[in-house]
């Protein structure tokens, strides 16, 4: 993947009494580059599914709400929440084809004693297909790089269809968008690690949020019927890199997966980026 060049890029803030917490830096607008890996139902064709691969380009914009959100108790006192806006816009990077398009919000939630739990974070998000995300999760921060694990594409499920001779050929003989390798296609996250190699990252902040076991995704019936958004999972890392002359940047990675199930199978839309804040 290509991103700005990081000489040009915004020097990272360290603000650690934000009332945004370890989402203060997510605050900017980041532009860089990555890879979207998605099954489609193929029935138009008269197949079960095809592959689609692409190269992308992405821009993210973080806007601070502002100020407080009070969520009025009654089990407990008020809390106040704070947060971001954010539109994410990705496109092919070949065709310049926009591909998605997102909007929504990051909150920063505080501990609570009704119920009982402690701090987390919260991204909330609408896609035009018709779907409509809630995800939680909690935010850390670590000396050093990130820990990015693999993460495979491999459909799971109990239909038949896995099981077929060459069913899931297309996963092994694609034709590779520019700069996406074979390896790619079964572990996304790996391009992750490409990107980074022969960085010096001095710390990383890690945001994971996922639709379960808190929270959900909402579609319309066309796309429930159909290709069933079931769940998400995602990982964003705030990476302040240094360079040699001992200048630092802000970089952001990320992994998503959405599982989509048709076919009685569940097929894994992986999206992975690498993003500079400008």
């Amino acid at each position: 993947m290509t991103t700005k060049n990081p000489l040009r890029a915004a020097q990272p803030r360290h603000d650690t009494a934000s009332p945004l917490g370890l989402l203060a830096n997510l605050a900017g607008t980041w532009s860089g580059a990555g890879f979207n890996l998605i099954a489609l139902p193929n029935k138009q064709h008269n197949q079960s599914f095809r592959l689609m691969l692409n190269a992308t380009t992405e821009t993210i914009q973080f806007n601070s709400i502002g100020g407080a959100v009070p969520n009025r108790g009654s089990a407990q006192g008020d809390i106040n929440i704070f947060g971001l806006t954010y539109l994410q816009r990705v496109n092919d990077a070949q065709t310049h084809e926009g591909i998605h398009i997102e909007p929504g919000i990051w909150l920063n939630v505080p501990p609570t004693t009704a119920p009982a739990a402690p701090a987390s974070i919260v991204r909330q998000s609408t896609i035009p297909h018709g779907d409509s995300l809630l995800a939680q999760g909690t935010a850390s921060a670590v000396a050093g790089g990130p820990q990015i694990a693999p993460v495979s594409s491999k459909p799971t499920g109990n239909s038949p269809l896995l099981h077929q001779l060459g069913y899931l050929d297309p996963y092994g003989h694609s034709n590779l968008p520019p700069g996406m390798k074979q390896g790619y296609v079964g572990n996304m996250n790996q391009a992750l690690l490409d990107d980074i190699a022969g960085q010096h990252i001095v710390n990383t902040v890690a945001l994971q949020v996922s639709s379960l076991p808190v929270g959900g995704i909402v579609n319309i019936p066309f796309i429930t019927t159909n290709a069933n958004a079931t769940r998400m999972e995602a990982t964003f890392w705030i990476e302040t890199v240094q360079r040699p002359d001992g200048s630092q940047f802000l970089q952001l990675q990320y992994t998503q997966t959405v599982i989509l199930n048709f076919l009685n199978i569940d097929w894994p839309h992986i999206s992975v980026a690498t993003l500079i804040r400008t």
